[in-house]
């Protein structure tokens, strides 16, 4: 080997020992970073990115279906895209904003990107102070309704949006396309899982 050959080699294996470490750490935040596999059409891809964390901490798969499985973050993006006037969606904007503020002061990172324990402990506390509903009659509410936080009635809006996918409503309650017969006295127990609407 000449002396030429060996500067070259020796030059190389000094660049690849100067880059290699950046191209691991490139690697590594690439494979940790979320992804999101779907085009919003009204959230940008950080507000997507939490949607899509909270649906999956409310409603993980288990052994059936879980929020993300049956598109929930998509029909949700869609709802509020099509169905919230504009001050509505500036005030989704607003609440996912603080929300995510309120990780960040506490853990130091966004819901997406808080580890399981540190979600958990998030959506406790916004359990503990989010108000409650009132009950209804026939989908209007008695009495007169407090405040409800915005992780409140988001979490209303996935469960509706959970219980009235096609999936959930013909495979997981109890389904009857063609409804028979008023049965006004049955035992609890032979009424087997909820019914879909």
């Amino acid at each position: 080997m000449n002396r030429r050959e060996a500067l070259k080699n020796t030059g190389i294996a000094a660049g690849a020992g100067v880059l290699m470490p950046s191209f691991l750490f490139l690697l590594q935040s690439c494979k940790n970073e979320p992804k999101l596999g779907w085009q919003p059409q009204f959230l940008n891809i950080e507000e997507a990115k939490m949607l899509t964390a909270l649906i999956d901490v409310i409603l993980p798969k288990t052994d059936t279906p879980g929020g993300l499985d049956v598109n929930v973050d998509k029909f949700l993006d869609k709802v509020f895209a099509e169905m919230y006037d504009e001050s509505a969606q500036q005030a989704v904007r607003k609440d996912m904003a603080a929300f995510n503020a309120n990780c960040v002061e506490k853990f130091g990172n966004t819901f997406d990107q808080l580890d399981d324990q540190q979600q958990v402990t998030i959506l406790k506390a916004e359990e503990a102070n989010g108000g409650q509903f009132n009950p209804g009659v026939w989908g209007t509410a008695v009495g007169e309704q407090g405040p409800i936080s915005f992780y409140r009635s988001l979490k209303s809006m996935m469960l509706w949006a959970y219980l009235s996918s096609e999936e959930i409503g013909k495979h997981v309650l109890n389904y009857d396309p063609i409804p028979a017969a008023y049965i006004g006295c049955m035992p609890l127990a032979e009424v087997g899982n909820k019914w879909s609407l």
